[in-house]
C-alpha cells in the first residue's frame, strides 16, 4: 500500500512515526507540507518524501490523510476536487469536519474515514474514534484503522452524530484529567505538602491507575470499590465527591463539548 499525508504537523509525525516502525509499512509515504523546513525535518526523522505540490504527493496514492487543521480544510478539498481517482481512500482527522462537507466537494462516491485521535497520540497512546462513509468497502476500513492504530487503540463509531460525543469523551478528555491532577496538586499543597512531592504524587497515581486499569480484568467500579475500605479514607473523599455532585458534573461537562462540537460542525468547523 502507498500513503500520502496532506499536512506535517504533530498528528500526522505521530501517525508516520507509528506507520514507519509497524511490521508491514506501506511501500512508500508521501507529505505534502508547504513549509520548507518542516519538510526537511519530516524527511530527516522519518523515511518519507516530501513534497511542497499536494497533487504531486498524493499521485498514486491508495490512502490520503488529512491532517491539516479545520480551517485550512476547505483549501484542501478544493485542491483535492477532481484529482483523486475514485477508489482513493479519504482519511480525515480534522476535528469538528463531517463527511457531507468533505463528501459535498469530493463526490458522493469518494470513500471517506472521519477520525477523531486525542493528543496522547503523539507518544502511542492514543484513542481514536473513526467512522465510515458510504464509499467505504471493509478494505478501506481495515486500512484507515491500520493507520490510525500505528498512534493507539481505536474504535469504531456507526452513527456520525456520536462523534461529537467521541470528541467530547477522548478528543477533550486528556484535559479533563490535567485538570483533576492539578486540583489534586493544589489540594495536596494546601494540606501541607511541597509543590513538587504533591504534583509529583498526583502525576504518578494518575498514570498508574490508569496502566492499572487497562491491565486488569475488573471494571472500573470493582477497582474502586477494591480501593475503598468501608469507613476508612477513601471512602470519606468518595462520599465528598458524591455530595458535590461529581457525576453529574461530568455529564454536564461532557453535554456542553458534545453540543459545542455539534455547533463547530454545523458552522463548517
Amino acid at each position: 500500500m502507498k500513503l500520502a499525508f496532506v499536512g506535517g504537523g504533530n498528528v500526522a509525525s505521530a501517525l508516520i512515526s507509528g506507520i514507519s516502525q509497524s511490521p508491514l509499512p506501506p511501500e512508500f509515504i508521501h507529505v505534502s507540507e508547504p513549509d520548507e523546513p518542516a519538510r526537511r525535518r519530516l524527511e530527516e526523522r522519518f523515511p518519507v518524501t516530501g513534497f511542497a505540490s499536494t497533487l504531486e504527493a498524493i499521485a498514486t496514492a491508495h490512502a490520503i490523510v488529512l491532517a491539516v487543521k479545520p480551517q485550512v480544510m476547505p483549501i484542501v478539498l478544493d485542491e483535492l476536487a477532481g484529482n483523486l481517482e475514485p477508489g482513493q481512500l479519504v482519511i480525515s482527522v480534522a476535528a469538528g469536519i463531517t463527511l457531507g462537507q468533505i463528501s459535498g466537494i469530493l463526490g458522493q462516491q469518494q470513500p471517506v474515514v472521519r477520525c477523531m485521535p486525542n493528543t496522547p497520540a503523539l507518544i502511542g497512546k492514543g484513542i481514536t474514534g473513526l467512522h465510515a462513509g458510504p464509499g467505504c468497502t471493509e478494505h478501506h476500513r481495515h486500512f484507515a484503522q491500520r493507520v490510525l492504530g500505528a498512534a493507539g487503540a481505536t474504535v469504531w463509531v456507526d452513527d456520525e452524530a456520536l462523534m461529537d460525543v467521541v470528541t467530547a469523551v477522548s478528543g477533550s478528555g486528556p484535559a479533563y484529567f490535567y485538570y483533576l491532577v492539578e486540583a489534586l496538586t493544589e489540594a495536596g499543597v494546601a494540606m501541607g505538602l511541597p509543590d513538587e512531592i504533591a504534583a509529583k504524587l498526583a502525576l504518578h497515581t494518575a498514570r498508574g491507575a490508569g496502566d492499572m486499569a487497562l491491565q486488569s480484568e475488573l471494571d472500573i467500579a470493582a477497582l474502586r470499590r477494591a480501593v475503598t475500605t468501608p469507613g476508612g479514607t477513601t471512602e470519606a473523599a468518595l462520599d465528598e465527591f458524591s455530595a458535590c455532585g461529581f457525576k453529574e458534573m461530568v455529564q454536564r461537562a461532557v453535554r456542553a463539548a458534545t453540543e459545542r462540537g455539534r455547533h463547530l460542525s454545523s458552522n463548517g468547523g
